[in-house]
């Protein structure tokens, strides 16, 4: 009898310490020891790829552990969130989020191989993107919001505007602008914000809800002509530039980007780059470098940032159904 209570408190001893290695919270304190793939849904250079870039490296240096980049465009980023909702939910894939592949994607796709709500949980909100209303100055001679709308209004469908193709970010954004305004703007789609935007400089097409990066360097050389950015407040690096809701007012379309992982991933890991990610966010050299590319620092909290994505879903929704579009 003392035998088996000797080796049953043995068995419970060695059970109670296994479970305890095994635990998520042991993992996440032993959390990284390899290697971590950042996953990006669109191609090198842009916004969504300088944030990872940047913070990869702050990760690196404060896990002590390599973290690669790994970029996976393609079907307007629904082949990075596909492979993000079938990979090891491990916390050693994690993903760029930005609005249209978590938010808009999901709601304009009628039939897609994952469901962003099922298979990925938030981490953190990273930044926003305002978006700058251009339009080509040899072309366009309106010079404010007010004398676009305008314009629009005394041209019906006459004025053009470049998009990414459907469901971009310069797309929505002028679909929420022309329903505000009552206005009727003729979409030309790209694949592409790039080949958009030549063809704007180039007088082609006459305006764009352009990204701040793309744009800056055209409006600074008089390419360009700003109208209004697209965020709540004027930004830094276009003081003299209103917002589009000092003339509509409400209006705001941003990009916003994020960092999700898949579902099952311990809480624990999640609750540690949420950590990490709010740490190299806070920095001012951070700051400064994503400032420059006209990307602002914002962080949430997991569950914060996860019902952004369901809240944005619910109001793309709403645009996609009342101006009727469909993916390409």
């Amino acid at each position: 009898m003392q035998f088996n209570r000797r080796t049953g408190m043995l068995a419970l001893c060695c059970s109670a310490a296994f479970a305890a290695f095994t635990s998520p919270l042991s993992w996440a304190q032993d959390y990284p020891t390899k290697p971590i793939h950042i996953v990006v849904p669109l191609p090198p250079g842009g916004s969504n790829d300088v944030l990872a870039r940047v913070l990869g490296q702050k990760m690196s240096e404060s896990f002590g552990q390599p973290v690669i980049v790994d970029n996976k465009p393609g079907a307007a980023g629904n082949i990075a969130t596909a492979f993000m909702a079938k990979v090891e939910a491990d916390g050693y894939n994690i993903a760029v989020a930005p609005n249209q592949t978590v938010a808009v994607n999901p709601v304009l796709y009628p039939k897609l191989p994952f469901n962003v709500n099922r298979d990925l949980t938030g981490i953190t909100m990273m930044g926003r993107v305002p978006m700058v209303l251009v339009v080509s100055p040899d072309k366009v001679q309106a010079t404010t919001v007010a004398e676009l709308i305008a314009l629009a209004k005394a041209n019906p469908d006459k004025l053009t505007y470049a998009s990414a193709g459907s469901g971009s970010p310069q797309h929505m954004a002028a679909e929420v602008f022309k329903s505000m305004t009552g206005t009727s703007i003729t979409q030309i789609a790209y694949k592409g914000s790039a080949p958009a935007l030549v063809d704007v400089l180039g007088g082609q097409v006459d305006v764009m809800f352009c990204p701040m990066n793309s744009a800056l360097p055209h409006i600074r050389s008089g390419k360009l002509r700003a109208l209004g950015t697209t965020g709540s407040k004027r930004v830094e690096l276009l003081t003299n530039v209103p917002t589009i809701a000092e003339t509509v007012p409400k209006y705001e379309s941003d990009i916003w980007i994020g960092m999700v992982a898949p579902a099952k991933t311990p809480k624990a890991i999640i609750n540690k780059l949420n950590a990490e990610l709010r740490r190299s966010l806070a920095l001012p050299d951070v700051q400064a470098k994503l400032a420059e590319q006209g990307i602002y620092a914002e962080t949430s909290t997991p569950a914060e940032f996860t019902k952004l994505i369901a809240d944005d879903q619910k109001r793309w929704a709403a645009v996609i159904k009342s101006a009727n579009i469909k993916p390409e």
